[in-house]
């Protein structure tokens, strides 16, 4: 298990501490009022739902065009961008680190993706690794690489207030359907100490003969409260839950000035506490009490030490997600 703080960055942490104690101490006090409200908010808007009239899809299928894992010739990144495809039309969930990084582009190159009949663009959430990059991240704007300008003019889906240039910007506030026969959760909120309350919504689609699948960009508010909300959409049985869930338990994906980014970003937790074995325990037990018949994880989020555990334990098929691989439910 990984240090999630390199010893060098010690003797430095010490001298800033005169400063950084009372931050961290605010930061705390923030932090618990947020993750009261989210409490709150979540369980309004998981009892306030209505059904949503989900059609019955002939099939969907999901080609990964940015993530941690990759196909020989194809990128990889510590982000997501996946092309969801049904019988009724096409979206693009997240688009990883946008311009900031080569890989969304040339992935959609390298398959021979076609944006043009891409009818429409859902962020799960805003952070930067879904929504653009860094500096759409600090500047609250989705961003997205040249090569993919067909998609401008097309509606943008957002799960709170953040600025879409070139896109029909439409900030979702409740379940809804949007395009291809897809429905959105609407936003679920989750408290993160560093990154203030994280609102992020996952998409649900109904497959004929099989049952609902549900797609996450990171799974912040936890695939408990995401999958406590696709229950009151949907009475159809959960049959694949596809993307990130967040465990970063012995290492993270990205890395930078000595400090292992996702175990600090992200977890719901304090700096002082880390995400561990007993939470991912609880979660896989979650999971298999739902019955899904498969899962298809992001690695981008989640270590490779947490993607074993839940290969052997999860009673589903499960596989890893590649970038440059299609996947038909």
């Amino acid at each position: 298990m990984k240090s999630r703080i390199s010893p060098l960055m010690w003797p430095v942490l010490l001298l800033a501490s005169p400063v950084l104690v009372p931050r961290m101490l605010f930061r705390n006090r923030v932090f618990k009022k947020n993750r009261s409200r989210a409490e709150i908010l979540n369980r309004e808007r998981i009892d306030q739902a209505d059904a949503l009239e989900l059609p019955e899809l002939d099939y969907l299928e999901l080609t990964v065009l940015v993530d941690e894992k990759a196909r020989k010739s194809f990128r990889g990144d510590p982000g997501v961008s996946y092309l969801v495809k049904t019988d009724l039309g096409t979206l693009l969930f997240d688009v990883g680190f946008g311009p900031e990084s080569p890989t969304l582009a040339h992935n959609a190159v390298e398959i021979g993706t076609d944006f043009s009949e891409t009818e429409a663009v859902v962020i799960s959430h805003l952070h930067p690794d879904h929504m653009g990059g860094m500096t759409a991240f600090q500047s609250s704007s989705v961003q997205i690489p040249q090569e993919l300008d067909s998609l401008r003019g097309k509606p943008c889906f957002l799960p709170d207030a953040a600025e879409a240039d070139g896109f029909d910007a439409d900030v979702v506030t409740k379940p809804k359907m949007l395009t291809a026969g897809i429905g959105t959760t609407g936003p679920l909120a989750r408290s993160l100490f560093f990154l203030g309350l994280c609102e992020e919504q996952a998409l649900v689609a109904r497959i004929r003969g099989k049952g609902l699948a549900v797609i996450t960009g990171c799974g912040h508010p936890t695939i408990e409260v995401i999958l406590d909300m696709v229950r009151h959409l949907s009475h159809e049985r959960i049959y694949a839950i596809v993307g990130g869930i967040h465990f970063p338990v012995t290492a993270s994906r990205s890395q930078r000035r000595g400090i292992q980014v996702q175990m600090f970003f992200g977890t719901g937790k304090p700096p002082w506490q880390r995400i561990d074995d007993d939470d991912l325990s609880r979660t896989i037990d979650h999971i298999n009490e739902a019955g899904p018949k498969k899962i298809l994880l992001s690695a981008h989020d989640t270590c490779d030490h947490a993607l074993g555990r839940m290969a052997d334990e999860l009673d589903a098929e499960t596989v890893v997600l590649k970038a440059g691989e299609t996947y038909r439910l």
